[in-house]
């Protein structure tokens, strides 16, 4: 039976499925922010945990693929190294689930954050479609809109 599990969840099929999985997590935080099905399972550790569960299963079967880890360091050294890392489907399904966690984990902190200030969840929902686009630019523009909700600039809160 985990034999069965092993052969279904190929590469492809983890892909699809993380793209799927993640948006309900996404229209809660934009849609219904302040709801309870929203401080529940998207503002928690809830997604996080379910995206580094898929995370280290996929460093496994990298592992049990033979990838070797220790070229992931190359990344360092220049554009060409990048490109050759991104060549290989291994890294390439890691690095999209970091991103897709540090994605989300970013808009729950937003959706945590603009309730404190009470900001109305039209101005932003968005920074968060924003994020889910292009990422960094929607944090920029939360940042932006929350200096007036906050009537202040800190650069270290």
């Amino acid at each position: 039976m985990i034999d069965q599990i092993y052969t279904f969840f190929t590469l492809e099929m983890i892909y699809l499925w993380l793209n799927l999985g993640v948006l309900p997590f996404w229209l809660v935080l934009i849609i219904f922010p302040q709801s309870q099905i929203s401080r529940v399972f998207t503002t928690s550790i809830f997604p996080t945990f379910i995206l580094s569960s898929v995370y280290i299963y996929l460093l496994y079967t990298s592992y049990l693929g033979g990838y070797v880890f220790l070229q992931n360091f190359k990344l360092y050294l220049g554009l060409s190294e990048i490109s050759n890392l991104f060549e290989k489907q291994s890294f390439l399904i890691l690095f999209w689930v970091h991103f897709l966690a540090m994605n989300l984990f970013c808009a729950g902190w937003i959706v945590r954050d603009s309730q404190m200030f009470r900001m109305n969840k039209f101005i932003v929902s968005l920074p968060l479609i924003t994020i889910y686009l292009i990422g960094p630019i929607g944090i920029i523009l939360y940042w932006l809109i929350r200096i007036f909700y906050a009537k202040r600039i800190s650069l270290y809160e």
